[in-house]
């Protein structure tokens, strides 16, 4: 889908990093004092310099620290992120560290909102018109000395303790796409004076309330698993009139499978073009259990097997939309989308350069999860590259793993003297990072 010049120009690296600074830039916290009372270096540029580290993908504090004392280094941050001053590492961490996450929440609507405009969204368009949202949990640090007092304890049997923080990762998905739109994640933390950890489940309530309220018109449909069947759950899917699409089993379910016994379900079924053979039986309105028997969901079972007939996929899901002959293999299609939040999501931040486990610095309070929502928006400003930058694709395409493609990049960053992104981008998918001597000393 065509995206107007003006859209297209703020959905550029340049205009989403602009977006982000001005976000920050509004951000009020208490600020850290030198000598004479003088202000220290901004939260703006702290932040952007935090983003700067995720988005370069460089795999310490202490390498963006030594690099930050090069020339070429601070003219690039200044230039490509509006880094007025950067911080040291130290400086960097205790800045941070007194942020709450809360307050960079809002960073993720602003560039949400800008997919929105350029119609970027439009081709994530599913079932009726809605967007497929996907969530899950993931870690995202562990010790057993290290800790603050956001962390979660586990307490194991031996004596031993670990201190550990996770987030709800949540991000709108399309089966037939790779790229994913991540919104902002649900931090899993101890909350002020509690003494019970924080979870899953409440930290869903959270997502879900929040994600309406910052998009109230939004038409979504959740894909989760099978932890997610239950009424009080659906229940609140139901008031925040937010569609479902959720994993079941008969271990978690067993009321609503006995019920399924003996019934004639619809069925349907048909061979792809690559041999494979898709069967699906359905039925609707069933009572979800005898706990609470008013809440009725529609059922489906899926099977997919091999043109041998072995068997590749079995699943089970329910759904509070309508099932049809039309729509069953769709609705089974937005039923396994959620797994994109595990493979192109975690996997990708875990396994292709982003480093998501590893542990840049924990501080006091806040600093952890503030380096891993960082993180998340570098994360977010890539894919949407991915989807409407062709210079970037090309780039792309020429180093071919993502890995290679994020050493090249951070080496010109740190070699030469860029403009823009746009200059960034041509060198490295023209393959002529060298020429660039000629123009940026």
């Amino acid at each position: 889908m065509a995206i107007q010049n003006e859209e297209k120009k703020h959905l550029s690296a340049k205009g989403m990093l602009s977006k982000a600074r001005l976000f920050f830039e509004g951000i009020k916290t208490p600020s850290k004092k030198g000598a004479g009372n003088k202000p220290t270096i901004s939260l703006a540029d702290c932040l952007m310099s935090g983003l700067a580290i995720f988005s370069l993908k460089f795999p310490s504090l202490l390498q963006f620290d030594k690099a930050v004392g090069e020339g070429t280094i601070k003219h690039n941050l200044e230039s490509l992120y509006g880094v007025e001053k950067a911080p040291c590492d130290t400086q960097l961490r205790e800045r941070l560290d007194v942020v709450n996450p809360n307050k960079i929440r809002g960073v993720f609507k602003k560039i949400f909102s800008t997919l929105q405009r350029g119609k970027v969204l439009e081709k994530y368009k599913f079932i009726n018109g809605c967007y497929m949202l996907v969530s899950d949990g993931t870690g995202f640090f562990s010790s057993s000395t290290v800790h603050c007092k956001n962390c979660c304890v586990k307490q194991h049997r031996n004596g031993s303790i670990t201190y550990y923080h996770q987030m709800l990762a949540a991000a709108i998905v399309h089966p037939d796409h790779k790229e994913v739109i991540p919104l902002c994640p649900e931090p899993i933390a101890q909350s002020d004076g509690s003494k019970k950890n924080d979870c899953e489940r409440n930290a869903s309530k959270r997502l879900l309330a929040d994600v309406r309220r910052e998009y109230p018109h939004l038409p979504l449909i959740l894909a989760e698993d099978g932890l997610a069947s239950n009424a009080p759950h659906l229940r609140l899917c139901n008031e925040l009139n937010i569609r479902f699409i959720t994993v079941v089993k008969p271990d978690g379910n067993k009321t609503l499978f006995e019920w399924l016994k003996g019934i004639g379900m619809q069925t349907k079924e048909f061979t792809d073009e690559k041999g494979h053979r898709h069967r699906m039986e359905f039925y609707n309105d069933i009572p979800l259990n005898d706990a609470d028997p008013t809440l009725k969901v529609n059922f489906v079972e899926y099977w997919e097997f091999l043109e041998n007939g072995e068997k590749k996929y079995h699943s089970t899901w329910i759904t509070d939309i309508e099932i049809t002959q039309e729509n069953v293999f769709s609705i089974v299609q937005g039923g396994r989308a959620r797994w994109k939040i595990e493979n192109e999501t975690f996997n990708t931040l875990k396994n292709q350069g982003y480093k998501f486990e590893h542990n840049y610095g924990h501080g006091n309070n806040y600093l952890s999860t503030v380096f891993a929502m960082l993180m998340m928006l570098a994360f977010l400003i890539d894919q949407v590259q991915q989807i409407c930058c062709g210079l970037f694709n090309s780039a792309r395409k020429r180093y071919h793993a993502k890995i290679v493609l994020w050493e090249k990049l951070r080496n010109t960053f740190a070699i030469f003297k860029l403009d823009s992104w746009e200059t960034l981008y041509k060198a490295l998918a023209q393959g002529v990072e060298g020429k660039l001597v000629l123009n940026t000393s």
